[in-house]
């Protein structure tokens, strides 16, 4: 029986053994259209140095003018509520920081975020369903 489950690839960390990949989703305030051009590339540079000093491995990511989709792996006893704090705490600040438009925003993020374990469906259809957000 266990030939046919198909081979999963883990990760560790000191103590933990894992595969936990998660579907993150992030919006402005407002739901405003300001993820375009330089805010778009800078934003990109700044979460993939988020969870690169974080040992985070970011799977997909796709930067819509309204809305982040992240897939990434998260080792659990880090946290994927922490992380997204840090994501959403140092963007705002930076972006906010080096382009002078979004100062007229308090914060740049809402609140509120989504997360889905990737588990229920193939990793390689959520992937895809991310990397094509631009497509469709």
């Amino acid at each position: 029986m266990l030939g046919l489950m198909p081979k999963v690839a883990y990760r560790s960390s000191r103590n933990v053994v894992y595969s936990a990949k998660y579907h993150l989703v992030w919006c402005p305030k407002y739901r405003r259209r300001v993820l375009v051009g330089k805010v778009e590339a800078r934003l990109a540079g700044i979460i993939r140095e988020v969870c690169a000093e974080h040992q985070v491995e970011v799977l997909g990511l796709e930067i819509m003018p309204d809305h982040v989709h992240l897939l990434v792996e998260v080792d659990p006893s880090f946290g994927v509520s922490r992380l997204v704090r840090l994501l959403k705490g140092r963007s705002s600040r930076m972006l906010r920081r080096e382009f002078a438009h979004l100062r007229r925003f308090p914060s740049l993020w809402t609140n509120s975020w989504f997360v889905s374990t990737v588990g229920g469906a193939p990793l390689s259809v959520i992937k895809a369903y991310v990397e094509n957000q631009k497509v469709a």
